[in-house]
């Protein structure tokens, strides 16, 4: 199940939010000890309807889930028990449980596979991965870390800190939700109109994001990228690979524009996960803006325990970038994704950034772009043979320049190429700015704008992504499967 399914928009959303409304009108006669609204029914309902939507494929993987909240459970209260070595032991022993079970079911497959191809012969164990397994994981070293460090107290709740790593709104493709940003919402919590207006609002925009742009934009990547690759034109390639950088973005940014819409109707404060990173003007500002959630994590349990920027800093940098690319994907040719922005990056520490105040800001946005478009074929294929042919056409060594294909898919999308460049662009933030300029102090005038806007865009755009759904085929979201 996916959020822009119609069986989730039509039937699990409405089911779920009818519950969770009902279960906050009981919550109303009960009082929590600090004096707040008592959480217990709607985080009963919300991890009831985590397991639905998580079990809806694969109901085996409910019970490894279970079995991961009880380890990290475990942990984290005996980490918070002990004064001593037994409490950074029961660190590591959540760690490496943790660690080990993502492990297994991630990469047992492709480090056979690798020993196999050098000769060493071994068995490749043919595994499923589960959905999500590689963002839930992640929750549960946040969690055990922050207790951990104080930063957070143990749950000592069995059933908050399953609603913290099973929360079915970003169970499966994040953001990476650090405990300590909805610890005290777990169990405390309330949701205002203004919560769920804005969640709403954010949703549609989000499904609109997948379904309107993101799913045509995969249509036409496939086309030069997937299906036409031993004939790519350079002109094609060229195509293909902007095609799969806004794919991707819509794609990934739309979900978690939805993970938060929904998190906020319930009264859960996400962190954002993106902030518009194709307007950057360097490698390392790109990826302060794509991704944020994974950025941060890396930063704040790897980067910086490792030493940071006081000790072996380029060996610091090349870590969390091989780590990175691994996260995405048990492939070499993640890896080499994750090397070839870590490379880039250690360079630009060293180089571009301590004058880029110099360079004119165009040239720097040309630079960042044109580096982050090349990396999309080290993330789209995991067939070197494939790679190889891309990059050739890519770099012109193609015997066809560009055929009538390459103008049909711009001329016969132009629409959908300008809003989507414009939608990249942090376009929101300058027409509110422009609408409270055109109302001034009228205050009630632009609340009453914004809302009439905002109401009709959202119809707009629901009636068309329910009528794009309608018989739709490819419709997965893409970092599902990390």
């Amino acid at each position: 199940m996916v959020f822009s399914d119609l069986f989730f928009l039509f039937v699990f959303l409405p089911a779920f939010a009818i519950c969770y409304i009902l279960a906050s009108l009981l919550e109303r006669k009960i009082k929590s000890e600090d004096g707040g609204r008592s959480c217990v029914l709607r985080n009963g309902v919300a991890v009831l309807f985590s397991f639905i939507f998580y079990g809806w494929g694969e109901p085996v993987y409910v019970f490894l889930m279970l079995f991961c909240v009880v380890i990290n459970y475990l942990s984290g209260l005996a980490i918070d028990r002990y004064e001593d070595t037994r409490r950074r032991r029961a660190l590591l022993l959540g760690l490496v449980c943790n660690i080990l079970i993502l492990g297994v079911l991630k990469y047992a497959g492709f480090i056979a596979t690798t020993l196999n191809a050098i000769g060493i012969p071994m068995p490749v164990p043919q595994i499923a991965l589960p959905i999500g397994i590689s963002f839930y994981t992640f929750q549960s070293i946040s969690y055990l870390v922050d207790v951990y460090r104080r930063e957070s107290p143990a749950q000592r709740k069995f059933g908050s800190l399953l609603l913290y790593i099973s929360m079915f709104p970003q169970l499966v493709a994040g953001p990476i939700v650090r405990y300590d940003t909805i610890a005290r919402e777990i169990n405390s919590r309330s949701t205002t109109a203004q919560d769920i207006s804005e969640g709403v609002f954010r949703f549609i925009i989000g499904l609109g994001k997948k379904v309107i742009i993101a799913n045509q934009f995969s249509e036409l990547a496939d086309q030069f990228l997937l299906n036409g690759v031993d004939s790519l034109s350079t002109a094609g390639a060229w195509i293909g690979t902007v095609a799969y950088a806004l794919q991707i973005y819509f794609d990934f940014s739309g979900y978690s524009d939805m993970a938060i819409g929904m998190g906020r109707c319930m009264g859960f404060h996400f962190n954002e996960n993106f902030n518009h990173p194709y307007i950057a003007t360097s490698i390392t500002e790109f990826w302060r803006r794509w991704h944020i959630s994974l950025g941060s994590f890396f930063r704040d349990y790897v980067y910086i325990p490792l030493g940071g920027n006081r000790r072996h800093q380029s060996l610091n940098i090349l870590v969390v970038w091989f780590l990175t690319g691994m996260w995405h994907g048990a492939s070499w040719n993640f890896v080499l994704w994750g090397l070839y922005f870590g490379v880039i990056v250690l360079i630009e520490k060293y180089t571009i950034l301590r004058f880029s105040e110099r360079i004119p800001r165009l040239v720097q946005h040309i630079y960042a772009l044109t580096l982050v478009l090349c990396s999309w074929g080290l993330f789209y294929y995991d067939s070197f043979d494939s790679m190889g042919l891309f990059y050739r056409a890519l770099f012109g060594g193609s015997s066809v320049a560009a055929d009538i294909a390459e103008h049909t898919a711009l001329m016969g999308n132009f629409w959908l190429w300008v809003v989507a460049i414009l939608l990249a662009m942090p376009l929101r933030s300058l027409l509110t700015d422009k609408l409270a300029t055109l109302c001034g102090t009228h205050t009630t005038a632009l609340a009453w704008t914004q809302l009439t806007l905002r109401v009709v865009l959202s119809l707009a755009i629901l009636i068309l992504s329910v009528a794009l759904l309608v018989g739709a085929t490819n419709n997965a979201f893409i970092y599902t499967r990390f």
